[in-house]
């Protein structure tokens, strides 16, 4: 249900106080404060990742004690690049999230950049880099469609993208043609993208001590606006501890990896683009519209915002990364079929974006969902796989988990409520 403007506003003033009392308290007490500031954060209903989080540690933890090569560096490798294709096709399902629709057709479309890419290079013998731009195209122009269909004929996402789903499998299939397979060159740079490419460790640390220095330099920076603009900040000690934390466990991570074949180039990539995605998020105004719509459509456009632009980026940018993860899984798979997006791919990309920590009401989640979401199935997938265990023993663990996320959601914002906050 879409909340009316005033309880928007008067969510807004509720959440700024708490905020400004959070970093209050963490100025005045340091790394003492932000624990405190947590705890109060938590007990109010405002979870973020913890959930999350804890039942990534949990799922791995249990599935080490059943198979010890769980955690091993050849398994994790393989779990970050199985993770990458639908990873990034979530990161679409979090934009649409966040206004409160839904895009069921991002399996369908993924399989129609794998048969163009297929056909182009094979058939039509075009480099790869004009199958993968004609690919990405395509998804503009389906989500353009589906955009002026939601804005301008007011129909249901739910609808649109349900017809896309079967329109554009059936595109699938046509551009495929009666062969309904097409193998693709070992040699092809996509297929060694995301099957052979892996980062040297040195690029490994080295991109690692670049994320720490940006992410530090971004934190004072917003410290020298804030207190520039007379508000609080929050104490350096916190902000170093933060990115020597995030530094030092970035590097064990990185460095246990090199013991086998190392960073998949797949994988850094998809990370790249949850990180663009989320600095677009909150640092851009139109980040900051997409949240606006999704609280409520009718305050944003009351408020300037140009909701049709909004939904129109949001439809075109989740097709378009449909399309991306449909060119990454082809290149995985080394083959384009009439199997490609189908099956698990669009379930999985919903329920990632969903257990990652993606509000279903809109207006709340982030581009890291897609990161842990994706995660969390890929990691029940994979220690599964060791325990020789069928697909149905996967199927029910997996909704189990969704369900679960969907209920902590919705407690969390039971919660959020009765302590007047957004």
């Amino acid at each position: 249900m879409t909340r009316t403007e005033p309880e928007t506003r008067t969510d807004t003033m509720s959440a700024a106080a708490v905020d400004l009392q959070d970093e209050r308290l963490i100025r005045a007490e340091g790394i003492g404060g932000s624990i405190a500031a947590f705890g109060r954060r938590v007990r109010s209903g405002d979870l973020g990742s913890l959930p999350v989080i804890i039942g990534l540690v949990v799922i791995w933890a249990i599935f080490e004690i059943l198979n010890p090569d769980f955690l091993s560096a050849d398994n994790l490798v393989n779990l970050a690049l199985q993770s990458a294709p639908v990873g990034v096709i979530s990161i679409g399902i979090v934009l649409v999230l966040l206004l409160g629709e839904i895009d069921l057709s991002v399996g369908s479309v993924s399989g129609v950049a794998a048969a163009i890419l297929g056909v182009g290079i094979t058939n039509l013998h075009w480099p790869v880099i004009v199958a993968v731009v004609v690919a990405i195209a395509a998804g503009a122009a389906i989500g353009a469609l589906y955009g002026l269909l939601f804005t301008r004929f007011g129909v249901p996402s739910f609808v649109i993208t349900l017809a896309g789903l079967l329109g554009f499998l059936g595109v699938q299939l046509w551009i495929l043609g009666p062969l309904g397979s097409i193998n693709l060159s070992f040699n092809s740079w996509i297929v060694k993208f995301a099957n052979t490419w892996f980062l040297p460790p040195w690029a490994v640390y080295t991109l690692i001590v670049v994320a720490a220095l940006a992410i530090l330099f971004s934190d004072l920076s917003k410290s020298r606006r804030r207190r520039a603009a007379g508000l609080s900040t929050s104490a350096l000690s916190v902000t170093l501890l933060k990115v020597v934390v995030l530094a030092v466990v970035l590097g064990v991570v990185g460095w246990y990896l090199s013991t086998d074949r190392g960073t998949g180039v797949m994988f850094v990539f998809f990370v790249a683009l949850v990180v663009l995605m989320q600095f677009m998020l909150k640092r851009t105004r139109w980040g900051r519209s997409i949240f606006a719509v999704g609280g409520s459509v009718e305050a944003a456009r009351r408020s300037g915002i140009n909701t049709t632009f909004v939904y129109m980026t949001v439809f075109m940018l989740t097709s378009m990364l449909a399309i991306v993860g449909g060119l990454l899984a082809a290149g995985r798979l080394s083959a384009a079929s009439q199997s490609a997006g189908a099956g698990d791919v669009n379930l999985d990309a919903i329920a990632a974006a969903v257990i990652g920590g993606t509000s279903l009401f809109g207006g709340r989640g982030s581009a890291w969902s897609a990161l842990l979401g994706i995660v969390v199935i890929q990691s029940i997938a994979s220690g599964l796989t060791l325990l020789n265990l069928n697909a149905d023993v996967r199927y029910i663990i997996t909704g189990a988990v969704l369900l679960v996320a969907v209920i902590v959601d919705s407690l969390s914002r039971r919660s959020r409520a009765s302590h007047g906050q957004a």
